[in-house]
């Protein structure tokens, strides 16, 4: 029987390869995107989930709210781990990373830029499970100006990573590490990303209000997290919001397996992703396989006629129901198994096109050999029974004697099935095409807002070799002695990396006391190149003065935004202290308001800062560099030329302020160009659909068109009795998808701190898209009933 069913299902798809070829090429390519899809959501589900403790870590953050500021932040300061483990049985283990060991690195005078490198405790290596190549885990740093190096940067220093265990590589300056370890390369799939590992300096140690390090918690078996965060306020009260003075602070444990997903707070270790991303992903996926599905039940059911009376003739010679639905889901089985198999073909093609839009290294093997054939043949087999229930069951019904007669009853609850289907699947089709034009919209417009600084034709690179930065001036007065440099400047950090950091300020108030809780602020260092050389508009007060000695020591400028919260009706000469160095009092006058301008990108509103100017040469490691936009090429030669009179054996590595903007927008310009991509699919794969409802249509009218055309009915008439039809079922599709592309693009946009307004004529435009798309589609068929010779149509049974 089964045999019998495969052979009658194949010569049903040879009788008909139209109808066939339309089936097979929907079904794959929504399984094609399925699978990719699949892949991608696996991968990010798969974050950090390879240590072997990856159910006990947590890393700790922290949120803090006062008059006039919060904070929300992936780090925290030092003393944060040694403290909470002498306070809680719970914690095994606690370590810490610093994001400050790297630079460039040498060997045998070979120096290699690896800005990646960390600083770590000691006993990281007891939290996490990074395995050894070479090297003790235990001991690794153990030692003070100790090193562990990747495969990777092995292979780069010493060619051989065998060769590379206790030799002695140097950062800036000839500081000594030793190489105690060699670890295998860091997995993609991990939310901590370096090329080497540092041992903390001995010694090493800042304030509690100095966030700069990340602490992760390794809790003992069968602790309960939920309950160790609920003791912690009783913590914090002592220490850190003691020290802060402010009533609400809240300490989080964040449970390392969902930070990639879960995690987007201030001063990240690196770039997350998002959950909301993989639900929109899951949704995309299932909803072009859904389309796919849908054309094969409408395509089926819509044939009806055309084999009801093979039905009749198998229930005469005893084809009972469940004979007649087997052979007719068998038939659908076929039918995906060779989309499946067309669908493997086109994933081994284009899945490298997809891991380089999404920034993967997906393989179509990477669950295994077994589990992948599994899950491809187990999800060809459900798809096809899905698609093939309601056409088997639908045409099953059919009762003999009708069925002979080509009698089909009254099918007006399949037509309006049918009907439904084609609404759902235009719905799709017109919130990805909305959804894509938003995103769009959002993208073009997070390249083109005003950042408040000219960042056009900005350059930015680092001075590794601290000797160096003490001959900063003369460096730019070299460089501006080139007409193609128009302005120079020195910094203590660049912007739009959104790695600024930021520092607890005690600002005086307008009755001239200070205020006894501290403030965070942005904090940046910049000589008075800065402002002109980026083009910041100074709205109260001035700029900083190379002929006022007392500017360097004791002068600062502060932002609209800072100005703004803390309520001063005149800025100008207000005073504001900070702790550094041992605990050292530090005071500065504020001598100008400078407009807001951005240093994160448009997903985080522009935070309250405060611009200091270099007390030592050692902190302007940062030049900043406005070229002439006609000869970027020549600027870029003298720059790296000029540069290597100063430091010949540190490379120069430009980096445009426009790029370290749009390198924030990385994961939303995937999902645009995904989304585009995905969207062409839908909108492919419904067409596909339509263009087989729109032939059947017109075949199942051609004598009625004959007979229209006989009494005198025009062209454009014919056309538009077989397009109207389906034209209502776009425009009520288009009116359906509006909210819900909306409501969800409205969610969206709630991830930028500045985003664009959602206006009704995007949705009127992908309203419009869709209708030409139907149109465009069914046009085919219609000009071609509309044209064809009445008189045969009339003479042929």
């Amino acid at each position: 029987m089964l045999r019998n069913y495969f052979k009658t299902a194949l010569r049903n798809l040879l009788r008909n390869k139209t109808y066939a070829a339309i089936n097979i090429t929907g079904i794959a390519i929504g399984l094609t995107a399925f699978w990719m899809i699949a892949l991608y959501v696996a991968d990010e589900l798969s974050y950090d989930r390879f240590h072997a403790n990856a159910n006990r870590i947590y890393r700790v953050a922290q949120h803090a709210s006062w008059e006039g500021g919060n904070i929300s932040q992936a780090s925290t300061s030092a003393p944060f781990a040694g403290s909470l483990k002498a306070t809680y049985p719970e914690i095994q283990e606690t370590t810490r990373i610093l994001q400050e060991g790297g630079g460039i690195i040498s060997y045998n005078n070979n120096p290699i830029k690896a800005d990646d490198i960390l600083f770590a405790d000691a006993n990281l290596f007891k939290v996490f499970s990074f395995p050894f190549i070479s090297g003790n885990a235990a001991t690794a740093l153990a030692q003070p100006e100790s090193i562990v190096l990747t495969e990777s940067l092995a292979r780069k220093l010493f060619s051989d990573p065998q060769k590379a265990l206790n030799q002695t590589v140097y950062f800036e300056n000839n500081y000594p590490n030793r190489v105690t370890g060699v670890i295998k390369d860091i997995p993609g799939n991990s939310h901590i990303q370096f090329s080497g590992l540092r041992s903390l300096p001995a010694g090493w140690t800042e304030g509690w209000q100095n966030f700069s390090v990340y602490t992760y918690l390794l809790l003992k078996p069968g602790t309960d997290y939920k309950k160790l965060e609920a003791k912690l306020p009783d913590w914090a009260g002592q220490t850190i919001q003691k020290m802060m003075n402010i009533k609400d602070y809240r300490v989080e444990l964040q449970p390392l397996t969902s930070i990639h997903l879960h995690s987007n707070l201030q001063v990240e270790i690196g770039a997350n992703s998002s959950i909301t991303r993989v639900y929109i992903f899951i949704a995309i996926a299932a909803l072009v396989l859904i389309i796919a599905v849908i054309n094969y039940i409408n395509l089926s059911t819509a044939r009806s006629s055309t084999r009801i009376r093979e039905v009749g003739v198998r229930k005469v010679i005893g084809s009972g129901r469940r004979h007649l639905v087997g052979m007719f889901i068998t038939e659908a089985l076929v039918m995906t198994v060779v989309a499946a198999a067309a669908a493997f073909f086109l994933i081994t093609i284009l899945l490298p096109l997809f891991n380089s839009l999404a920034d993967k290294n997906l393989t179509v093997w990477r669950f295994g050999t077994a589990a992948t054939l599994t899950v491809i043949i187990g999800f060809a087999l459900l798809t096809g029974i899905i698609s093939g229930i309601y056409p088997a069951l639908f045409l099953s019904r059919f009762k003999t004697i009708p069925a002979l007669k080509g009698q089909m009853g009254n099918l007006a609850n399949n037509i309006l099935f049918r009907k439904s289907l084609v609404v759902f699947q235009f719905v799709i089709t017109a919130v990805m095409i909305a959804c894509s034009m938003i995103i769009y919209q959002q993208m073009q417009y997070t390249s083109r807002k005003d950042l408040g600084f000219n960042k056009k034709q900005v350059l930015t690179f680092h001075i590794h070799d601290r000797t160096v930065r003490n001959q900063v001036a003369a460096i730019k007065t070299q460089l501006l002695k080139n007409p193609l440099i128009e302005g120079v400047a020195a910094a203590g950090n660049p912007i739009g990396n959104n790695n600024l950091g930021t520092h607890g300020f005690h600002f005086e108030k307008n009755d001239g006391s200070f205020s006894t809780s501290s403030k965070l602020a942005q904090e940046l260092v910049v000589d008075a190149g800065y402002i002109p050389a980026m083009e910041i508009k100074v709205s109260q007060g001035r700029n900083f003065s190379t002929a006022i000695e007392s500017d360097k020591y004791g002068a600062a400028l502060i932002n609209e935004t800072l100005a703004k919260e803390l309520g001063w009706t005149d800025p100008l000469n207000k005073r504001l202290r900070f702790k550094y160095g041992a605990g050292e009092i530090g005071e500065r006058t504020v001598v100008g308001v400078i407009r807001d301008f951005h240093t994160f990108s448009l997903q985080h509103k522009v935070e309250p800062m405060v611009l200091m100017m270099p007390p030592v040469a050692s902190m302007e490691d940062n030049l900043y560099v406005k070229i002439n936009n006609s000869h970027t090429k020549e600027a870029l030669a003298y720059i790296e030329n000029v540069y290597k009179q100063f430091d010949k054996s540190n490379p120069v590595e430009f980096s445009f302020l426009d790029q370290n903007f749009a390198r924030q927008y990385a994961a939303e310009q995937k999902q645009e160009k995904l989304s585009l991509i995905f969207t062409v699919l839908a909108v492919s794969i419904a067409s596909l659909g339509l263009f087989g409802l729109a032939a059947f249509t017109a075949q199942q009218r051609v004598k009625e068109i004959g007979i229209r055309k006989v009494l005198g009915a025009s062209i454009s008439s014919i056309i538009t009795m077989l397009s109207k039809d389906f034209i209502k079922l776009v425009l009520i599709a288009i009116v359906i998808a509006t909210p819900i592309a909306w409501i969800g693009m409205h969610q969206w946009l709630q991830g930028f701190a500045y985003r664009v307004d959602i206006h009704w004529w995007i949705f009127g435009l992908a309203g419009m898209l869709a209708l030409v798309i139907t149109l465009a589609t069914i046009s085919i068929h219609a000009v071609r009933a509309a044209l064809a010779n009445p008189v045969d149509s009339l003479r042929n049974e």
